[in-house]
């Protein structure tokens, strides 16, 4: 059996009631934080412009939402749209292994497709869980970035199977449906070296986009290209150095959703140990009365795939855009240690430019450690010790930040999120009835109009 193959009759014949009860509420988990993500970039740029581009294509019936409106375009311009908005933040969750991901990016393909096939809570939810599977088992199998390729080359692949289902596809056709997704959506890790543009919100959404099209044409009888993984000139023998196996969840053994991890703070991940380990520090140095001033340099040690994503770039010790300081592992750390704490406003220019903060940057080295890189990827080892003017040292090691699988944040924790994100986008009275939905979704008949809402003026 061809490995799409194997993808598609797992996709097709997987059930809602072969789900757990702990994917069931991660799904729903996910919602909340995905939605969240998306309304702290409504006003950004990237947001703005995605929006405008899907708005561009009115649909007057049926189709999906375009996330913070009433107006409703193709399923295909909505995930990209929707796509743009969970990802802008870099605050969506993440999964880590030989290749890491950003699984619920596949959730904006889901959400389109089961709002255009007018499908139910339970419907998306399956969906859902399939994306997150499939991504997750692949990151699992192989590598891209080790050859060049970027992670969003797997998304075709999960969002399209998602996609299928949520339209009724039938195995051979989820097999097309992968071909024509895979084939035309191999996208180069270009998107995340150097200074980092407004790509890296909509690389993932565009891998959605094309998800979702080519699932609408297998859908209607389309056939794509064979062999997708194992052909000559296929994924094995072109993008990941050779072939492999995948192995897929069951009730029994559970599934993938529930080993990813929410961000607590809005940074790229392999930081958010060494963002978690700051703030302990700096708890530590300020109750023995010490203050930022007092610090006269920080060694971190890491993980190869730290040091080489986040870590060692020049670009990333002179940060220009906002895409680029949330993927400076240096500049991270130390606005933990001055501001004592990492939020959206640490990725103002004036504060990425601020000598403020790049003079310690300056006195700031990342290496990577072997024992930490045996700690990964079933952590995120990161180890800081950070030396005082006056000879005094502070130490501290984090391998799992607070939203891993490994230390997940509380039902509250998430919700907190969502309230911290929303405020001042959307009243209170309409954040109170999405969480009620999103808790609930299980229970919608119908998600038509999940994520249909309006605004308030100043959020645009």
């Amino acid at each position: 059996m061809l490995l799409a193959e194997k993808l598609a009759d797992w996709t097709h014949k997987l059930k809602y009631t072969d789900l757990t009860k702990d994917a069931v509420h991660e799904v729903k988990r996910r919602f909340i934080d995905s939605l969240a993500t998306s309304l702290g970039a409504y006003g950004s740029e990237p947001a703005r412009i995605a929006r405008q581009t899907a708005s561009s294509v009115p649909v007057s019936r049926g189709g999906a939402v375009i996330v913070g409106t009433r107006q409703r375009t193709t399923p295909d311009l909505a995930a990209f749209a929707n796509g743009a908005h969970i990802r802008y933040l870099d605050y969506n969750d993440t999964y880590l292994s030989k290749e890491p991901a950003h699984p619920s990016d596949n959730i904006a393909a889901a959400l389109a497709v089961a709002q255009a096939a007018a499908r139910s809570g339970k419907d998306l939810i399956l969906a859902t869980v399939i994306a997150y599977e499939i991504q997750c088992r692949l990151c699992d199998a192989a590598s891209l970035r080790a050859h060049g390729w970027d992670h969003v080359t797997y998304g075709a692949f999960s969002a399209s199977l998602a996609a299928g289902k949520l339209w009724g596809l039938n195995p051979r056709q989820l097999v097309h449906a992968q071909g024509l997704a895979g084939v035309c959506n191999i996208a180069t890790r270009q998107t995340r070296t150097g200074q980092i543009s407004m790509w890296k919100a909509c690389a993932f959404s565009n891998a959605c986009r094309n998800a979702v099209f080519a699932a609408n044409l297998a859908r209607q009888g389309f056939t794509g290209p064979h062999e997708i993984f194992e052909g000559p000139k296929g994924v094995f023998r072109q993008l990941t150095g050779g072939a492999f196996a995948v192995r897929l969840g069951s009730k029994r053994a559970g599934y993938m959703i529930n080993k990813t991890y929410i961000k607590y703070w809005p940074a790229e991940y392999h930081a958010q140990s060494s963002i978690d380990a700051a703030l302990q520090i700096r708890q530590r140095f300020a109750e023995d009365g010490y203050t930022w001033r007092d610090i006269d340099r920080l060694e971190m040690e890491s993980f190869e795939a730290a040091v080489s994503i986040i870590g060692s770039e020049k670009e990333k010790w002179r940060p220009t855009s906002r895409e680029t300081a949330d993927h400076s592992m240096g500049y991270m750390t130390v606005a933990a240690l001055i501001d004592g704490d990492v939020t959206r406003a640490t990725f103002e220019p004036r504060r990425f430019t601020s000598p403020k903060y790049l003079k310690l940057l300056d006195r700031t080295t990342i290496v990577e450690a072997a024992d930490l890189n045996r700690g990964y990827p079933d952590g995120i080892p990161n180890r800081l010790r950070l030396h005082m003017k006056d000879g005094r040292a502070y130490a501290k090691a984090v391998k799992y930040p607070r939203g891993h699988a490994g230390n997940p944040m509380s039902d509250q924790e998430v919700e907190d999120k969502f309230r911290r994100l929303a405020d001042g986008v959307i009243a209170k009275r309409v954040q109170d009835k999405l969480l009620g939905e999103m808790w609930s979704l299980d229970k919608a008949g119908s998600v038509r109009n999940l994520w249909q809402f309006t605004v308030l003026n100043k959020a645009t």
